[in-house]
């Protein structure tokens, strides 16, 4: 391969990071899984070009975000190797890259699925990049906004198939709210010194590692019930109750125990990855049982 293929090759590779692909798919599972679980019908060209769209909405998102974030990234390992802070791309390209995305995204979502979805997109879309961005570096309270975004594509994916905003879209949207809380004080708490070193604001940070673990607890407590909801609703059947409530009893024994045992920084990475496996696993179970009349 040519050099030039080569630095094409790896510009190409840097645009596609500044989209923060794991987290993106992540995400778009969540998506897809609020379209299956809905009543109603969205062809499949529909939905696919829907998804495509939500895709490049949230893309744009962490594009944004990586470039407002670009000087704090160099002090967190997990960032500093990003095109921006390594030096790779210019703080331009990525401005243009995530506006241009989220310019043909937006109404790329309104057109395929409906405007209620297209709007929906725009709040996860604006107050990712406007007001959880910047709310970083002033109060640890930008992680219960941050939360909004983070739990409105199940929510978006619901809408695109009803065309309204209903208990089941409801109930997924709380799911997913409810869980970053947790999720994301453990990464804050096993990566305390970046974010201090980045000038991020966290809870373990500005309260302590005590209170910390006092508030996971509680989203966990909260957590529990509110995932059997969807079951409650109708969205799901038995199976799912019985998988909700034994996954949230797992996952609120590994908080409990940290807490009651002071735990620290390596109880919280714990947590961060069961969190992960329970999510993945609630989802898996929810669109198999949700989706099991559609069959």
């Amino acid at each position: 391969m040519s050099e030039r293929a080569l630095a094409t090759s790896g510009a190409a590779a840097d645009l596609l990071s500044l989209t923060k692909p794991r987290l993106s798919a992540l995400v778009l599972a969540t998506a897809a899984g609020g379209m299956w679980l809905a009543p109603g019908h969205l062809s499949v060209v529909r939905a696919l070009l829907a998804l495509v769209a939500t895709a490049g909405t949230i893309g744009a998102a962490n594009a944004l975000n990586c470039f407002i974030e670009r000087d704090s990234d160099r002090f967190m390992a997990r960032t500093r190797t990003r095109p921006l802070p390594a030096g790779r791309m210019e703080p331009q390209v990525a401005l243009w890259f995530g506006a241009g995305l989220a310019a043909v995204c937006l109404p790329a979502l309104a057109l395929s699925a409906n405007l209620l979805t297209g709007a929906l997109g725009f709040v996860a879309f604006a107050s990712y990049v406007f007001v959880y961005t910047p709310m970083k570096a002033r109060s640890w309270a930008a992680v219960l906004v941050g939360a909004v975004p983070g739990a409105l594509p199940p929510l978006m994916g619901w809408t695109a198939v009803s065309g309204g905003v209903e208990p089941g879209g409801l109930a997924l949207f709380a799911l997913m709210f409810v869980w970053q809380l947790p999720h994301s004080l453990a990464i804050a708490l096993f990566r305390q010194e970046e974010y201090e070193a980045a000038g991020l604001k966290s809870l373990p940070i500005e309260r302590g590692e005590a209170t910390s673990r006092a508030h996971i607890l509680v989203y966990l407590t909260v957590l529990w019930p509110v995932a059997l909801v969807p079951s409650f609703l109708g969205v799901a059947g038995r199976l799912y109750l019985v998988a909700a409530f034994a996954l949230g009893a797992a996952l609120f024994g590994l908080g409990a125990w940290g807490v009651a045992k002071r735990l620290g920084r390596p109880w919280a990475r714990q947590l961060f990855l069961a969190s992960l496996v329970y999510l993945s696993a609630i989802f898996l179970v929810l669109m198999v049982d949700g989706g099991a009349g559609r069959a």
